[in-house]
C-alpha cells in the first residue's frame, strides 16, 4: 500500500513568507527553510520580526487571503489524488494552511499550531511534534504504507530519504548539489510521472 507525501510550501502554493516579506516591505522575512534548516531558530526569529514592527495573524492572513496555488498544482494534485491516498506534511500552522486547502479542494494536510494573543499578536508555535515530517513517515510505515515524498527544503530531506521513493521538486541548485542522488524536478509533469512509476 503506497501513500504520497508531499510538502506544501514552494511545491503546491508559493513561500507564504516571502509573500508576506512583499507586502511589508520587510525584506528579511524572506528567510525560508530553502535557507535556515533549524526551523525553531526561523520560526522565533520571525517571530521577533513580526513584534518589532507590530505585525501579527490579521496581516499575514490578509497577505494568503490574495495567494492562489502554483501554476498546474491543483490539476497535478487532482490527478494525483485519483491515483493514489495523498497527504501534505507541512511546517506550516492550520491559521494560514485553511484558505490555501480549500483552493485546493480540501486535501488532507498534516501541520502545526500558531500561538496568538486575542489581539492576533503572534506569541509562539505549537509543533504537531518533534522532526514531524520524518515522524509522520515513520508512523505511515508503521501502519504498513509505502511512503513516496517531495518537497524542495532542507526540512523535507529527511522524509524524502526515509521514504521508498523520494525526489526534490523546483528545490535550491544548493539542495540538488548537497543530494545528487535525489532525483530533482521542475516541472508537474515529470514529479507526477515519477511518482506513478514509482507506485508500480
Amino acid at each position: 500500500m503506497n501513500l504520497v507525501c508531499l510538502d506544501m510550501e514552494g511545491v503546491l502554493v508559493p513561500e507564504i513568507w516571502i509573500a508576506f516579506a512583499e507586502e511589508s516591505g520587510i525584506p528579511e522575512l524572506k528567510r525560508t527553510t530553502r535557507d535556515e534548516p533549524d526551523y525553531d531558530k526561523l520560526m522565533n526569529w520571525r517571530i521577533g520580526i513580526l513584534n518589532e514592527h507590530g505585525l501579527g495573524l490579521k496581516e499575514i492572513q490578509a497577505v494568503i487571503a490574495k495567494i492562489d496555488p502554483l501554476p498546474g498544482a491543483k490539476e497535478f494534485l487532482d490527478e494525483l489524488r485519483h491515483t493514489c491516498q495523498t497527504v501534505i506534511l507541512s511546517d506550516t500552522f492550520e491559521e494560514f494552511a485553511k484558505p490555501l486547502m480549500k483552493k485546493l479542494d480540501w486535501p488532507t494536510i498534516f501541520c502545526n499550531r500558531l500561538l496568538a494573543d486575542p489581539g492576533g499578536k503572534i506569541t509562539g508555535f505549537q509543533m504537531r511534534c518533534e522532526k514531524s515530517k520524518l515522524t509522520t513517515v515513520k508512523a505511515l510505515q508503521a501502519m504498513g504504507y509505502d511512503t513516496i515524498a517531495a518537497g524542495d527544503s532542507f526540512n523535507d530531506l529527511a522524509m524524502i530519504q526515509a521514504s521508498k521513493a523520494g525526489f526534490l521538486f523546483r528545490s535550491t541548485e544548493q539542495i540538488k548539489a548537497d543530494h545528487p542522488e535525489l532525483p530533482a524536478f521542475e516541472e508537474f509533469s515529470d514529479l507526477l510521472a515519477a511518482i506513478q512509476e514509482a507506485l508500480d
